[in-house]
C-alpha cells in the first residue's frame, strides 16, 4: 500500500462497534520523534544509579525521588534533568537507560523512534565517547531483539547560555559522524532565549554536507523568527516544537508548501508554561491550517506524561476527533527518517486499525 493510499483510508467510515478511547489509542501503531533519552530516566532508575555510584546529594528512597520528579517550574525541571545526566557514568548505565526507554516506548505501541540524546554533556564530564555510544547501542539492540522496536539516534547540541558553544557543537557533530551506523541527525536543544540560532550555522552546514539530517528546536518559547532562523541558517528538515508558527502567516505558508514538519509536545508546553492549559494549546489550530505536525512526549517522566497520554489528551483535552488523531499517528510515520519498508508496514497496520472509524 502506498503511503498516500494508507492515509486516505484513515478517514473512511465504518459500521463496526467503536472501541473506547484507551482501546483505540493502544491499538494505534505509533512513531515517536521528539523524546530525550536523559529526560526519559524513570525515578527508580535515577535511584538505582545514584546508589550504584554513591551519589549522596539526591533523595535516598523511591518516594523521595518521586517527589523530586514532580514538576514545579522550569528551573526545577533542569535540576532534575541534570541529576539524570550526572548519574550516568559508564556503558552499563547508558545501556540500562536506553533499554528501559525503548522497552517503555514499545509497550505503548511505538514501532519506530528517533531518540535525542546529548553526548557532549557526558563527554565534558570525562565519560569516554565510545563508552557512551557502546552503552546506548547495547540498550537499543537488546530492546529491538526483545520487542522489534527500531530506534535511531539524534545527537543534540546542548545550547545552554552559560556553555562554550563551539566545543559543544564540534564535539557533538564529531560524535555523530563517528557513529553513523545508528546516528541519523544533528539536533539543537536548550533554551531558545539568549541562544540565537544563526551562531550554529557552520556546524549545521557541515552536518548537511555530511548527509546528516537536521532537527533543531525552535518556536517553543520564542516567536516565529526562531523558526525562520532554523530554516535559513540551520537547513532544518524538521522543527522541534514550532508551536508559535501560527503567529506568522508567511511562515505557515512556507512550512505548508515545503512540508517542513513540526514535532508538537502538548504536555511539555503546558508544564513549561508556554501554554496555560490544554484548551489554549495551538495544535488544533495548526491542524486546521494544514501544518505538518506530529504528536510527541519530550521528557515523559519528568513532565508526568507518556506518549500514550499525549494521544489520550489529544482526544479528551484538545478536542480532536479519532480521525485527526489517527492522522497524527500517520504523520509521525511520514515525518520520520525510517526506511521505506518500515513506513509501509506501519501505514498498513494503521489502516487496518482505523478502518472502521466513523469519527
Amino acid at each position: 500500500m502506498r503511503e498516500g493510499d494508507a492515509r486516505q483510508g484513515y478517514a473512511r467510515e465504518g459500521t463496526i462497534d467503536q472501541p473506547t478511547d484507551e482501546e483505540f489509542v493502544d491499538a494505534l501503531p505509533k512513531v515517536e520523534l521528539h523524546v530525550h533519552l536523559e529526560g526519559s530516566m524513570r525515578p527508580q532508575t535515577l535511584l538505582t544509579l545514584a546508589r550504584r555510584h554513591g551519589v549522596d546529594d539526591l533523595p535516598t528512597d523511591l518516594d523521595g525521588v518521586a517527589t523530586f520528579y514532580e514538576f514545579r517550574d522550569f528551573d526545577h525541571f533542569i535540576e532534575v534533568y541534570l541529576a539524570a545526566v550526572r548519574v550516568l557514568r559508564d556503558a552499563g548505565d547508558f545501556a540500562l537507560l536506553a533499554r528501559e526507554t525503548a522497552l517503555g516506548l514499545a509497550a505503548q505501541g511505538v514501532r519506530y523512534a528517533e531518540i535525542t540524546f546529548t553526548p557532549f554533556l557526558h563527554i565534558q564530564r570525562g565519560v569516554d565517547a565510545d563508552e557512551v555510544f557502546a552503552g546506548v547501542e547495547q540498550g537499543r539492540r537488546e530492546a529491538e531483539e526483545a520487542t522489534g522496536i527500531q530506534i535511531r539516534w539524534i545527537t543534540d547540541i546542548p545550547g545552554l547560555p552559560d556553555m562554550d558553544l563551539r566545543p559543544a557543537s564540534e564535539g557533538t557533530i564529531e560524535f555523530a559522524l563517528n557513529h553513523r551506523e545508528s546516528v541519523i541527525a544533528l539536533g539543537l536543544g536548550g533554551p531558545e532565549v539568549g541562544v540565537p540560532r544563526p551562531q550554529f550555522a557552520e556546524v549545521f552546514t557541515a552536518a548537511r554536507d555530511a548527509g546528516l539530517h537536521r532537527i533543531p528546536h525552535g518556536g517553543e518559547t520564542t516567536g516565529p523568527r526562531t523558526i525562520w532562523d532554523c530554516l535559513e541558517y540551520l537547513h532544518a528538515e524538521r522543527i522541534g516544537h514550532g508551536i508559535t508558527a501560527c503567529d506568522d502567516p508567511a511562515l505557515v505558508d512556507h512550512l505548508r508548501a515545503h512540508r517542513i514538519p513540526l514535532e508538537v509536545c502538548p504536555t511539555s508546553n503546558l508544564r513549561t508554561g508556554v501554554v496555560t492549559d490544554y484548551s489554549a494549546h495551538p495544535l488544533p489550530r495548526m491542524i486546521e491550517l494544514g501544518l505538518p505536525v506530529s504528536l510527541n512526549s519530550d521528557d515523559p517522566p519528568m513532565f508526568g506524561t507518556t506518549l500514550r497520554d499525549e494521544y489520550l489528551h489529544a482526544l479528551r483535552s484538545l478536542g480532536l476527533t479519532r480521525r485527526q488523531v489517527a492522522d497524527l499517528a500517520a504523520a509521525g510515520v511520514d515525518h520520520s527518517f525510517a526506511p521505506a519498508a518500515v513506513k509501509e508496514a506501519i501505514h498498513a497496520d494503521l489502516a487496518t486499525v482505523v478502518e472502521g472509524l466513523s469519527r
